[in-house]
């Protein structure tokens, strides 16, 4: 039975198990469900794909992981800043949306989710201890940040390229919605916001955001808000908007021919690269290197002229004049006297593919979900490649310890409230196994949720058939009930985004890291710094945090505490420098707090022959080793010269507190025996007892100097 439920996590939820809990369970699971539906598909949208995609990635993971996991309660799906990171992590390779985007995006999910199913099956959990709770509350201060405001413009129903960094982008948004802003699509934003804001504060298990969302809906398909129509190039009375649309179209098919040439050209740089016999590049490998060079300019040249002709045309504005052989289109300024206008404000729909000279979609209303495929997505094989793998691993790595770490995080948080047992390197398995499955069906990468997580809890869940329950309703939805989503407003969605990320601000955190270490909360503002201005690209932000809190770790390995004692009023030993104590003259006892290696070996010497310089009356040196919990050769090696250079200088040397595994290593290269069994004592007391005794008994010392020991009695700091 043990190894079956360590094989099937899922066997412990049957132990007691009874109808009334299935009848708890079975209410969270609806509930979370309800409010996962509307978040997955605006995380799927966050995450650079098609809204319907995050109702795949809600289908399967969730029961995948509560299955093989180890909490009852977590509750698995698509997140906000796994989203986030998914899309700024694939958007150098492919257009957001497009065919090979949501390629990547299944592609990247399989690669997260192997990577954490090796770390859990190799017990390998505590690698998430390489992101610090600093760097950690910095990311996801700035991520909180960036998520809230890549929705301004489905928050003013504006369009805009995105630009190398975010505040770039945002910047442009503002621009864009001083130029014109959707005032309905406005209003169905804050609105939504407002109602599910008033309805947490009122009760928070009052399902909001099924309340704001499927409110929303309503009022968008009664109101006609989604106001769209499709006309050919001839019904725009302007020759030169006629124009840009041939030129854009023009200029979209060139890239596309020379960034087709250049994936050719690609393939046989990796040929000719993997034929190379010799240290130096053939002219052969040169020459294609060139050719991709050019190409790359090439497609940046045409990529600037096209982003031009894009921004005029996005932003002109054009008013309808009906007319027998349907509407006609003509510039705001540029409409005939005497001619009745349909009312409306019109705006051409351009993205980054070429456009239908003959199906041009204008808008007049705001911007809807639209048509949902019904049914659930067809089970296959995700299509990864060993070079996909290779491109896709360091940031399924990053994406897979800062997922794992929010979802372990959340998980601890309940296990305390419930008292269940938690095994990180289960849930490793778990959330991995949630990914890979996930993939299988057309899901993107997805994380441990905080706040369905807060539901599920909230909600009375008494094991992961809760989880099962709600894979079960998202099912129901995307089979029988993705029509009623057609209607549902993007700005509604950008509010539950917003609203949802609002919990990830944690101005405090910064504070506390401050408070407990300067460093750390430097480290933290620096993380949160850097995240904010190189986004997208979020993995600089902790880069830079995970190698800042190594330069400190090491910083600090290099140089431990290195401490002199004496008797404190408790009669213990203590660090006689922070606690102002009377240290003695002629016996200094020296603490090391910290492992004894490589990196510090040298530092144990210096300070000891700092203290001798200090103390010329010093007669004995006794090395309390009690902080010491490892030593490696050069540690043993520092030791050992530590131990000749204060025995050749006349004065006694002994060691306390060893502890067995730095014991055994003087055993097996002879330091043991050659310092001597008799200076080596087991504890401090003893130690000091013995070296007393035999140094103030010396008869060069004054009759005066050691009748009141500080090693023997408390004598504070005469300062």
């Amino acid at each position: 039975m043990n190894i079956a439920t360590k094989l099937f996590p899922f066997l412990k939820w049957f132990h007691d198990y009874s109808g009334g809990k299935f009848k708890i369970d079975l209410l969270a699971g609806i509930t979370v469900a309800l409010v996962l539906i509307p978040q997955s598909m605006a995380y799927a949208q966050l995450a650079g794909l098609p809204a319907y995609y995050g109702l795949y990635a809600a289908f399967l993971p969730p029961m995948v992981a509560a299955l093989f996991g180890s909490s009852k309660q977590l509750a698995t799906g698509p997140v906000a800043v796994v989203s986030l990171m998914s899309a700024a992590a694939l958007e150098p390779l492919a257009t957001a949306g497009s065919t090979e985007f949501i390629a990547y995006s299944i592609a990247l999910a399989l690669t997260v989710g192997l990577f954490q199913l090796s770390l859990g099956i190799l017990r390998l959990g505590l690698v998430v201890n390489f992101l610090s709770h600093p760097v950690v509350n910095g990311f996801t201060n700035a991520a909180a940040i960036i998520i809230a405001t890549s929705q301004l413009p489905k928050l003013f129903g504006v369009s805009v390229d995105k630009a190398t960094h975010h505040y770039e982008t945002i910047i442009r948004v503002f621009q864009a919605a001083l130029d014109y802003t959707h005032i309905p699509t406005l209003i169905f934003g804050i609105s939504a916001i407002v109602i599910m804001a008033v309805l947490k504060k009122i009760n928070p298990r009052i399902p909001n955001v099924l309340v704001a969302v499927g409110l929303a809906t309503i009022i968008s398909y009664f109101s006609g808000f989604n106001s769209d129509t499709h006309l050919s190039i001839n019904r725009i009375n302007n020759t030169e908007i006629q124009e840009n649309i041939k030129t854009f179209n023009n200029l979209i098919e060139e890239i596309t021919l020379v960034g087709d040439k250049r994936s050719t050209i690609g393939i046989k740089v990796d040929e000719e690269q993997e034929r190379q016999t010799t240290d130096f590049e053939t002219i052969a490998l040169i020459k294609l290197k060139t050719d991709v060079a050019i190409m790359n300019t090439l497609i940046a040249e045409l990529k600037k002229r096209s982003a031009t002709i894009r921004y005029d045309l996005r932003h002109a504005k054009f008013v309808g004049i009906k007319e027998a052989s349907g509407l006609r289109l003509y510039l705001q300024d540029q409409v005939p006297a005497g001619l009745n206008s349909d009312g409306k404000t019109w705006r051409l729909n351009v993205g980054r593919s070429q456009l239908n000279p003959d199906e041009l979609k204008f808008m007049s209303g705001g911007a809807v979900i639209g048509k949902v495929p019904a049914g659930i997505p067809s089970l296959s094989t995700p299509d990864v490649s060993i070079k996909t793998f290779t491109k896709l691993l360091p940031t399924a790595i990053i994406i897979s310890l800062l997922g794992f770490m929010e979802a372990i995080a959340i998980a601890k948080a309940m296990a305390a409230q419930t008292g269940q047992k938690l095994d990180p390197n289960q849930e490793l398995i778990g959330q991995g196994l949630a990914n890979i499955v996930g993939s299988f069906g057309s899901s993107y990468a997805v994380s441990g949720s905080f706040s369905r997580s807060a539901v599920n809890l909230g909600a009375g869940a008494v094991s992961g058939i809760s989880s099962v329950i709600t894979s079960v309703v998202v099912l129901i939805t995307l089979i029988f009930f993705t029509p009623l989503l057609y209607h549902l407003p993007q700005a509604v969605l950008a509010a539950v985004i917003m609203m949802a990320v609002v919990g990830l601000l944690n101005v405090k955190g910064f504070i506390h890291s401050w408070k407990a270490q300067w460093y750390d909360g430097l480290i933290s503002i620096i993380s949160f710094i850097v995240t904010l201005y190189f986004a997208p690209h979020l993995d600089k932000g902790i880069m830079v945090g995970v190698a800042l809190s190594m330069t400190v770790f090491l910083y600090k390995s290099m140089r431990p505490v290195v401490a002199r004692l004496s008797l404190n009023k408790e009669r213990v030993l203590a660090n006689a420098d922070y606690y102002r104590l009377r240290g003695c003259k002629h016996i200094s006892v020296v603490r090391f707090d910290g492992a004894l290696f490589f990196a510090n070996a040298s530092y144990l010497d210096e300070q000891v022959e700092k203290f001798r310089m200090e103390q010329p009356e010093l007669r004995y040196i006794l090395l309390d080793a009690r902080g010491i919990n490892d030593m490696d050769a050069s540690g043993e090696e520092a030791l050992d010269m530590l131990y000749k250079r204060v025995r050749s200088a006349n004065l006694g040397f002994a060691i306390c507190g060893l502890k067995g595994q730095v014991v055994d290593v003087m055993v097996r290269t002879g330091l043991y025996d050659k310092i001597g069994s008799e200076y080596i004592h087991a504890d401090s007391k003893s130690a000091v007892s013995a070296i007393t005794k035999i140094i103030h008994q010396l008869p060069d010392l004054p009759s005066d100097g050691c009748d009141d020991c500080p090693l023997t009695q408390y004598l504070p700091n005469a300062d």
